[in-house]
């Protein structure tokens, strides 16, 4: 049997981390067995349903690398073969028009309600004479299709994470619609109908989602022996939690995938940390790897059963893991959006080896991509003086320190890391002081702060785009 999984994201919103991380735990498995991941887009909700949301959804998941063997499929354009289906069901007695109009479902739900009684439908319309249907139609009533389930059937699944799963016919509401009321013979196809049959369609052996789907899979095994098909296996995998434990939302600041790299995350460092919400490797301690590295380990026998609880804490450090070890040039790629994206300009020196430059000045003090525009804003832009930068000019010998190194400048058109110290040692000896005050003087001039990367690389690089000497004068004005 070759392994073949579905991701179905709907297009009514953009790609989110449980989709995402849903898509995620797809992928390994398929991988891991050498079968197929395929991409399907459930875009029946024709109000909802975008473009840019399927836009969204793709370059999502191609931005994470998780790419996709088979799809994008739509199902709105698959609409006959669901049509077909329903029609079939009507054909064998297992599914009927059902003329409710939603004032009696509502009257019903408040009666069974007033009783103490979860609501449900009560099958009014399943054994409707064909003079009663001639009827409700001859009243201008549309009806929905619903299919029959019997209120005594149990429904038993081995899940691959939670193990035997149990429902009773009776708690899954009546009889379900499948389709929704429709000027055509049978109907727009309802969400728990359209997917059975694609993934009847599709070949399906493994049926990969979130726990918030559990009673949906009960109502689904119906439906597949319902059209004579091979079960698939189910794996319903934990949600994801904020820190106290209640179910993520956006008021958790977690949204898109979109988002998350627009905060600065990498694909590499994202992705990493969503294999670990809710999956564990077999070596505990392992906790940096890639997704085909995770691939070859991944199962389901170490998947959670419980909630997976989402750190901002680990994720940014995972994060900063892969850019502390990312490459020069690629890091550099990588940054230049944000760069851009700031409003900074690269001319006046500003070239790619300056840039690779600036880089590696400062890849080591990153958390996220964005930590770049604050921590590369002084090579870009001008200065402010910090109260302790201020404080520091008017040090005393602290001007005559700076004049020195204007003076000794003069000498060096082209500064390099050995001039540079020397020049720091000349005006040591030169002004009789100690070597704190040069450095802490000439931080303060160029970067306009006590602190920041380091300075003799920070000087080399505002020396050759010409700000040194400006800065250094400007500095010796604020500081008289």
């Amino acid at each position: 049997m070759t392994v073949r999984v579905r991701i179905a994201p709907s297009p009514t919103g953009n790609l989110h981390i449980g989709t995402a991380r849903t898509a995620v735990f797809n992928w390994l498995f398929a991988r891991h067995h050498g079968g197929k991941f395929i991409l399907r887009i459930e875009d029946t909700d024709l109000e909802r349903s975008r473009p840019e949301y399927t836009d969204n959804v793709l370059e999502g998941l191609r931005w994470l690398g998780l790419n996709w063997d088979e799809g994008p499929f739509f199902q709105s354009q698959r609409l006959d073969l669901y049509k077909k289906a329903v029609q079939k069901l009507l054909d064998q007695g297992l599914a009927y028009r059902c003329y409710t109009t939603s004032e009696e479902l509502e009257a019903l739900r408040e009666a069974q309600k007033a009783r103490g009684e979860a609501p449900r439908y009560d099958n009014r319309h399943r054994n409707l004479t064909p003079e009663q249907r001639a009827a409700f139609e001859a009243e201008g009533r549309s009806s929905v299709i619903r299919f029959k389930i019997e209120d005594g059937r149990e429904i038993v699944w081995n899940d691959l994470v939670r193990g035997k799963m149990s429902w009773r016919g009776s708690d899954l509401g009546g009889d379900m619609v499948i389709a929704r009321a429709s000027e055509e013979s049978s109907g727009q196809p309802l969400y728990n109908f359209a997917v059975v049959v694609d993934d009847i369609d599709m070949q399906i052996t493994h049926v990969i989602r979130g726990e918030d789907h559990i009673a949906n899979t009960a109502k689904q095994i119906l439906l597949y022996e319902a059209m004579g098909a091979t079960i698939p296996e189910f794996a319903h995998t934990p949600l994801i939690l904020n820190l106290e434990g209640r179910k993520l939302s956006k008021r958790d600041g977690v949204t898109s995938i979109s988002d998350f790299q627009q905060m600065g995350f990498i694909a590499e460092g994202l992705v990493n940390y969503m294999t670990l919400l809710g999956w564990s490797p077999p070596d505990s301690t392992q906790e940096i790897f890639t997704l085909e590295a995770a691939a070859k380990e991944f199962g389901f026998e170490r998947v959670n059963k419980a909630g997976a609880k989402f750190d901002w804490a680990k994720l940014d450090w995972l994060n900063s893991q892969y850019i502390h070890h990312t490459p020069v040039d690629k890091l550099t790629d990588l940054l230049i959006p944000y760069w851009q994206a700031a409003g900074y300009k690269f001319d006046g020196g500003r070239e790619r080896p300056w840039l690779e430059q600036l880089v590696t000045l400062i890849s080591q003090s990153l958390t996220r991509l964005v930590d770049g525009v604050a921590q590369s804003q002084l090579f870009f832009s001008d200065i402010e003086f910090s109260d302790e930068g201020s404080t520091q000019l008017k040090q005393e010998r602290s001007t005559a320190v700076l004049e020195g190194i204007v003076t000794a400048l003069e000498n060096q058109p082209q500064l390099s890391e050995a001039a540079a110290q020397d020049i720091i040692k000349q005006v040591v000896k030169e002004q009789k002081v100690k070597k704190g005050l040069v450095m802490r003087s000439l931080r303060a001039a160029l970067t306009g702060d006590v602190h920041g990367p380091d300075l003799i690389q920070s000087w080399l690089l505002l020396n050759q785009i010409g700000l040194d000497k400006s800065r250094l004068s400007r500095a010796i004005t604020e500081a008289n």
